[in-house]
């Protein structure tokens, strides 16, 4: 009898594996497949970039008066004035103010609408603005600029209409400008996306602007004067001295450095006719004078950007610098109950945190009198150049820097 039970489960088919995936059971509740993947963050740190190397001592450096200085009386002068730029493809404002500008500008034409009936987006309220320098003749066509100062998300295929530019009064009219804009971009957007390349809220017009009324100006003053006022960049008091010393070289006691240490005054010769005063100016500003170049250390924490002048210097010290960098993922986790369990749905919150720091030695800094010692030295540190940023202010309030900061 045995023989024949084994013979018969010999000869019954055979029964199929499960399939995979998760089994349901009668009488049962599956569970649902709860998320598997977690949020990571990393930071990583490329290795600093190498300075090039440079042989011999810096020659003396020379350069013309006239990349130090600026004549006073050829400044240029910000106009501005708030206008309109229509035609857009529903990128406008939707403010009221932009329905009350359209409803002025209509009036002026004997067309009276409603306010209610301005329910269009193809206008825009900006502000044009651009820079006219001192003598410009009437007539001669000028850059403008136009930005948004609404909701309008783009200026793309607008035109600006007709904007009169006067100064900062509003009484005179100096310029004004009309015509298409010019954006160096696009915005596309559907219901669910927008696509957009480069600014499309400020825009400019080429040649958009026509000077209407010459701001009047003269380089000599009513005593017979010509102001040289050094540049922001170029402010020492060596340069003043030299740039004066350099010009009573060929006119003696033409020239000395007003007592702020800023601008140089020249005195124009009585018996030079008016018509030659500009060649007189002119063969001024072409001599050159040896530049006194103030130590500077340029920083920019936004983007860790540093420019070292050429006559920065170290004193000998001692650096020990270290960083801390810290990483956290949140992954929160989603517990959905099955159906007809009865569950609730749980958020679970997830962190991954991570610290990291790294292990900072004390280096000896030597003196260092050139560029290129300056350079090997900071190298040594093998920190990045966000990290000589924190490094440079502390050496400056330290005494090893012999140089000034300046942050942009």
């Amino acid at each position: 009898m045995i023989h024949l039970l084994i013979l018969a489960l010999a000869q019954s088919p055979s029964v199929p594996p499960p399939p995979p995936g998760p089994q349901v059971w009668t009488g049962s509740v599956e569970a649902p497949r709860q998320p598997e993947t977690v949020s990571r963050t990393g930071y990583a740190s490329a290795p600093p970039f190498a300075a090039a190397s440079t042989t011999g001592r810096p020659a003396e450096f020379r350069s013309r008066i006239d990349r130090l200085v600026g004549v006073r009386g050829l400044e240029d002068n910000a106009v501005s004035g708030i206008g309109l730029v229509v035609g857009l493809a529903g990128t406008g404002d939707s403010i009221d103010a932009a329905k009350k500008l359209v409803q002025n500008l209509l009036l002026t034409r004997n067309i009276h609408v409603n306010l209610q009936d301005l329910e269009s987006k193809n206008v825009a309220i900006v502000e044009v603005s651009t820079q006219l320098p001192a003598g410009l003749k009437p007539g001669r066509r000028v850059d403008v600029t136009v930005s948004t100062i609404g909701d309008a998300t783009s200026l793309v295929g607008g035109v600006l209409l007709f904007t009169e530019l006067s100064d900062p009064t509003g009484r005179v009219v100096y310029a004004t400008a009309s015509g298409p804009v010019t954006v160096g971009g696009f915005q596309a957007s559907g219901q669910a996306g927008t696509a957009k390349k480069n600014h499309t809220t400020v825009g400019t017009l080429p040649e958009g602007g026509k000077v209407e009324r010459e701001i009047e100006t003269s380089i000599v003053s009513e005593h017979g004067l010509v102001h040289l006022d050094l540049l922001a960049q170029r402010d020492g008091l060596g340069n003043a001295v030299r740039i004066a010393e350099s010009i009573n070289a060929a006119y003696p006691g033409a020239a000395f450095a007003l007592p702020d240490g800023r601008a140089v005054e020249v005195q124009v010769p009585l018996d030079l006719a008016q018509r030659e005063i500009v060649t007189f100016v002119h063969g001024l500003l072409a001599r050159e004078v040896e530049v006194d170049v103030v130590p500077r250390v340029v920083v920019n924490e936004r983007t860790g950007t540093i420019v070292l002048g050429g006559n920065v210097r170290l004193r000998p010290g001692a650096i020990a610098h270290g960083s801390i960098t810290v990483t956290i993922a949140e992954s929160p986790v989603v517990s959905q109950p099955g159906p007809f369990s009865g569950g609730q749905t749980v958020v679970t919150p997830r962190t991954d945190l991570g610290v990291d720091e790294e292990a900072g030695r004390l280096v000896m800094i030597p003196a260092a009198v050139t560029l290129r010692d300056v350079v090997e030295v900071l190298d040594v540190l093998g920190a990045t150049p966000r990290e000589l940023v924190s490094i440079l202010e502390s050496m400056a309030q330290g005494g090893l820097l012999e140089a000034e900061i300046r942050r942009m």
